[in-house]
Formats: C-alpha cells, structure tokens, sequence
C-alpha cells in the first residue's frame, strides 16, 4: 500500500517520540482506518490513536501564472506502550 508518503522529522515530531507518537504524511485520499490497518500490518504494533489533519498547499508561481501544489494530509499515530517502529528505535547499549 502506498499511502504512508514518508516520516516527518521537524522539532515537534521529534518531541512527540517521547510519547510513543509517530508523525507521518500520507496520502490526501487516505482514511483512518486504512492506515491504522496497514500500519499494524506493515510494522507488527499496536495503534491506540490517530489525529489527522490536512495542510494546505503552497503556492508556486511560473511566469504570470499562479498554481499551486498538491495539499497532503498528516498523522500523529500513537502506539500502545511497549510498541514502537523499527526506524524509530532508540539504540540498546
């Protein structure tokens, strides 16, 4: 399934691994439950939530005509305590 487009990695993103909560844009077609289910599938975890929400696209100019980009959805998934995501992991020593 593609609908997880990729991770997000700004400052609040980061802060919220500490809550076991992962940040990722998805496709803007994409329903909740589509995407709890393939991340439970994909990664082996257990989803507790899901917020969501949609961000606009930017505005890009060429020439004298204004378009715009594509707008995409974002998700904040939290995961049961105990769970987390491979590329996630803290490192074990």
């Amino acid at each position: 399934m593609d609908g997880i487009k990729y991770a997000v990695f700004t400052d609040k993103s980061i802060r919220l691994l500490s809550k076991n909560q992962y940040t990722s844009n998805v496709e803007s077609g994409s329903t909740r439950t589509e995407i709890k289910h393939w991340v439970e599938l994909f990664f082996g975890v257990k989803v507790i939530a899901m917020n969501s929400h949609r961000l606009p696209g930017k505005g890009k100019r060429i020439g004298p005509i204004m378009g715009q980009t594509v707008h995409y959805r974002r998700m904040i998934i939290t995961l049961q305590p105990g769970y987390s995501i491979p590329p996630f992991r803290k490192k074990r020593t």
